[in-house]
């Protein structure tokens, strides 16, 4: 079954995300401008393609979700969080954060993934939505060094996260805690995170049904639509 193409333009609207294929894809075509992706953010849409590839748009059903107030900290990271030297900052290395979730990485079997996705194509579009306020970044520091990080997209009360890396042990995982509790203060009350992974169930993140997901997102993202950087309130541990 073919999905719908979408054209070069903003007046070009996506369909229904109801009329997504079994695997979440939705639609193919169209660009990256912060209209265009702005506009899929609210109605539950990400894009995720290869370089050599169409612009591929995705709504799965389930949706993975993280309550801001559920994060689940184990005990070795709440002492890890405790002892660490490590510091955070917010919106200080959006490019560079990006370019990090980028670079391939190794698992625990050996294999390579390449990370094609967060090409430069995404790189130079997350970065204008960065430079009008609506992409973030959060960043982790150790000796001067960027070890880890994530970043994703803020409409309304919603954060839709995208990508994180960590070169040092738990510094990824110190960061989506420093971001959760950031946001319960400003009344976020949810983390998109798209599609299951164990790494973020372990930490608490949910699945959902998509049609409970779209209510969410029609109730949270109704509050304007916020355009400035953000800082981490000073009292934040391991804020910087």
């Amino acid at each position: 079954m073919a999905v719908p193409w979408l054209e070069i333009s903003t007046n070009s609207h996506f369909p229904t995300v109801d009329s997504a294929l079994d695997d979440g894809l939705l639609a193919a075509g169209g660009d990256l401008s912060p209209t265009r992706l702005i506009n899929a953010y609210q109605c539950g849409i990400f894009p995720w393609f290869n370089q050599s590839d169409p612009i591929l748009w995705w709504s799965p059903d389930p949706r993975l979700i993280l309550f801001t107030d559920k994060i689940k900290i184990s005990p070795s990271l709440k002492k890890t969080i405790r002892t660490t030297s490590i510091t955070i900052t917010v919106d200080q290395a959006f490019a560079d954060v990006m370019t990090a979730c980028a670079a391939p990485r190794h698992s625990k079997t050996g294999e390579t993934d390449s990370g094609t996705w967060i090409h430069p194509d995404m790189i130079e579009s997350y970065t204008a939505l960065h430079q009008q306020g609506f992409a973030h970044s959060l960043e982790c520091w150790h000796d001067g060094n960027l070890i880890g990080g994530l970043y994703g997209v803020a409409i309304g009360k919603v954060f839709f996260g995208e990508s994180m890396f960590s070169t040092l042990r738990d510094s990824s995982k110190i960061a989506l805690v420093a971001l959760c509790q950031q946001l319960e203060r400003w009344g976020f009350p949810i983390i998109d995170c798209q599609v299951y992974s164990h790494h973020l169930a372990s930490l608490g993140a949910e699945e959902v049904p998509r049609s409970d997901f779209i209510n969410y997102l029609n109730q949270y993202c109704l509050h304007p639509l916020s355009q400035q950087h953000w800082q981490l309130d000073a009292d934040l541990p391991l804020a910087s």
